[in-house]
């Protein structure tokens, strides 16, 4: 009996973990709205059922929590398919960095480390 409460116990650890918050999906009209309202953005294309789009959601879901003031969205393109057509989305998750004008200034595929996060940050003055 111990043995199974023990199993119980850290199967429900283990799902409390995989449960961690992500960055909830912004509406594509309102990222569309403050592109180039003079602060950059940082906005993440893809799903919440991509395995690789959870993992960035809940690095950038701590960003954000801990940066409040960062324009860092994410765009649901399997909600949106607009947004997936206009910005050329090919492969997901994809991050996407607009500069305070609004112009695209860095691009990349796949799940970024977090030393490439931190570095984007720094470079556009997030």
């Amino acid at each position: 009996m111990k043995f199974l409460l023990l199993v119980f116990i850290t199967l429900s650890s283990l799902t409390l973990m995989a449960d961690e918050p992500m960055l909830r999906a912004t509406p594509y009209k309102f990222v569309q709205e403050t592109i180039g309202k003079g602060k950059p953005h940082f906005v993440e294309f893809g799903s919440d059922s991509c395995s690789s789009c959870q993992i960035m959601g809940r690095k950038l879901y701590k960003i954000k929590k801990t940066n409040q003031a960062y324009n860092i969205e994410f765009v649901n393109v399997k909600k949106e398919r607009q947004a997936a057509y206009e910005f050329k989305i090919r492969m997901i998750p994809t991050q996407v960095v607009f500069d305070q004008n609004g112009k695209e200034v860095y691009r990349h595929i796949g799940v970024l480390r977090d030393d490439e996060l931190e570095n984007i940050f720094n470079t556009y003055k997030f």
